[in-house]
């Protein structure tokens, strides 16, 4: 399956406003729910939802999702930094913690 497809099996997150990565109590990262976004909250919701967290396993079943992109992000490091991301926490075998922002 492509992305789209990918992500179409992935539960909403209409009741999000955004998404924030955590390494402790420092915010790695804030993924809003916004266009050009909003793709990438869900995928990492449902990383959050199915591991508990970001670790190395959920991270290798979200460059699965990504599908093409993935690719796409290994050939041009730095163009999808939400899959860059990803591709780090698998290879330092690092985990984040995610915090959910209501809408």
């Amino acid at each position: 399956m492509n992305f789209a497809e990918q992500l179409a099996t992935l539960a909403t997150i209409d009741h999000l406003a955004a998404l924030e990565l955590l390494d402790g109590d420092t915010v790695i990262a804030r993924i809003e729910n916004k266009p050009g976004q909003a793709g990438s909250v869900r995928v990492y919701h449902a990383l959050f939802q199915e591991f508990g967290a970001v670790d190395a396993l959920a991270a290798q079943k979200g460059l699965r999702i990504y599908a093409e992109h993935t690719a796409d992000a290994i050939s041009f490091p730095g163009k999808h930094p939400n899959i860059d991301r990803l591709i780090e926490i698998a290879a330092q075998n690092q985990a984040l913690a995610v915090r959910l922002i209501a809408a």
